[in-house]
């Protein structure tokens, strides 16, 4: 490997706030490669780790980044235990069940079939921010450490698979629901899960394909779900699920075919808990309805506002004890019966569990939320340089005469809704949201707060 050549190959804003993450032949090339797990390596040998598990999901690059990724850890003095093709949360289950002490997923998610990247925790904990931007330091400066590490193969699905089935009590009825995993890695668990629990399961796209070649895997995006919504009314089935290629991200839609968001399902979710928990604290991102804090209060909960980002819900939890917490994006995790990790099947499976449990509908369980008008999330270029400075502009201006949630970005109170504006920890943009009462207040919000912004912005 060619060191100087390496690292003027090496564009620094692939380590981003959650993972590592490029183009492969791109951001991620022959030569930087192993640079980067190289800088994987010295981060957790820096911190006193030396057994590492690393998984892999099912694009093409993916096994040749684990078979450098395990060579470079071993260079740095690690023992590797290689659990093959799975999906993400069946590495963080490594973490909590393996002789392990750090992890690192290879996985491109949701992203195009092109890129790639490294998803890395240590101890049980995914690293973020300033943590991965070290690895980043590490690599630009050759600051590594030498050694001579192992390998073993270790076989974990059985035993994943099994675990999740056995914290799922299923009631009298029988579920019907067509599990869409757009070819990523979600129906390797989930329906070898689903079936064993007694569901009747109507696969879609269950084969992982690197190309994607029937929808691209991302349940946020409604068109993606296009296929899962008719073939729940064709079949009439109780739900349908929906996975990221990666299968930590959830997507649900009703047996009517409506798309349930994230944060409406976190109030199932945080009903069903709260029911067995009384009091319990339930976290949402700032992202979230309104109607997910007010109904987590009405139902004798302690309702969390927290910043969006696996990485920091996790945190967030293992800091207050919360035993639930939801994300806009379909990030579910459960502390409560679980690890406290974001796994899309197991909180399909806890969704069978619900439904099993009632003669109710999905739809009619949901059916006493307000309805309330909000937009989806938009999106506005901001220069990198001053897209936070903005943000403190917009926060200071509604101060005056609103109350303004300082949490992740400016969360802005009106007398009929709220608008959000936060930088992206990712993109040089600003990402806004508006909910209200009625589509004409909506309206009214939306417009005043992006008047602002853009004038913010110049």
């Amino acid at each position: 490997m060619d060191d100087n050549r390496a690292i003027a190959q090496l564009d620094q804003n692939i380590f981003r706030e959650y993972d590592i993450r490029g183009i492969v032949g791109v951001h991620l090339t022959d030569e930087n490669v192993p640079l980067i797990c190289r800088g994987i390596g010295a981060y957790f040998s820096k911190r006193g780790a030396t057994r590492a598990a690393v998984g892999y999901d099912a694009r093409r690059s993916s096994p040749g980044f684990a078979d450098i990724l395990t060579s470079e850890l071993n260079a740095s003095g690690l023992d590797v235990i290689l659990i093959g093709r799975v999906p993400t949360p069946a590495l963080y289950y490594a973490l909590h069940k393996l002789d392990v002490d750090c992890g690192v997923m290879i996985t491109g998610s949701h992203n195009p079939p092109d890129h790639n990247g490294f998803k890395v925790s240590l101890g049980a904990a995914s690293l973020y921010g300033d943590e991965i931007r070290e690895i980043g330091g590490l690599c630009q400066r050759l600051e590594f450490v030498t050694g001579l590490g192992s390998v073993q193969t270790r076989e974990i699905l059985t035993d994943y698979c099994a675990d999740l089935t056995g914290r799922i009590s299923m009631g009298d009825r029988k579920i019907k629901v067509v599990v869409d995993a757009g070819n990523g890695m979600g129906a390797v668990t989930a329906l070898p899960i689903y079936e064993k629990l007694g569901a009747e399961v109507v696969p879609l796209f269950a084969e992982p394909n690197s190309d994607f070649p029937n929808h691209h895997p991302d349940p946020t995006v409604p068109e993606n779900l296009t296929d899962l919504i008719n073939a729940v009314r064709e079949n009439d089935a109780d739900a349908g699920i929906a996975f990221d290629g990666d299968a930590d991200r959830i997507g649900v839609v009703d047996e009517t075919g409506r798309i349930i968001w994230g944060d409406e399902l976190t109030i199932l979710f945080a009903r069903s808990v709260l029911a067995e928990n009384p009091g319990a604290t339930v976290i949402g991102e700032v992202k979230c309805s309104q109607t997910l804090f007010d109904d987590i209060a009405s139902h004798g909960g302690v309702p969390l506002m927290w910043k969006a980002g696996h990485s920091l819900i996790k945190a967030k939890m293992k800091e207050t004890g919360a035993l639930l917490a939801g994300e806009m994006s379909g990030h579910i995790f459960f502390a409560d019966r679980f690890y406290g990790f974001d796994d899309a099947a197991y909180a399909g499976a806890r969704l069978l569990e619900i439904l099993s449990k009632t003669d109710s509908s999905l739809s009619a369980l949901l059916a006493d939320i307000p309805k309330l008008s909000s937009t989806p999330e938009i999106r506005i270029d901001c220069p990198e340089h001053i897209k936070f400075a903005v943000v403190n502009e917009i926060a200071r201006y509604f101060a005056f005469d609103h109350a303004v949630d300082l949490t992740d970005g400016a969360r802005i109170t009106f007398e009929n809704g709220w608008g959000l504006v936060r930088a992206s920890n990712t993109q040089a943009l600003l990402v806004l949201r508006f909910e209200a009462d009625t589509e004409e207040h909506l309206m009214v919000i939306q417009a005043e707060v992006e008047a602002r912004v853009r004038q913010a912005i110049g």
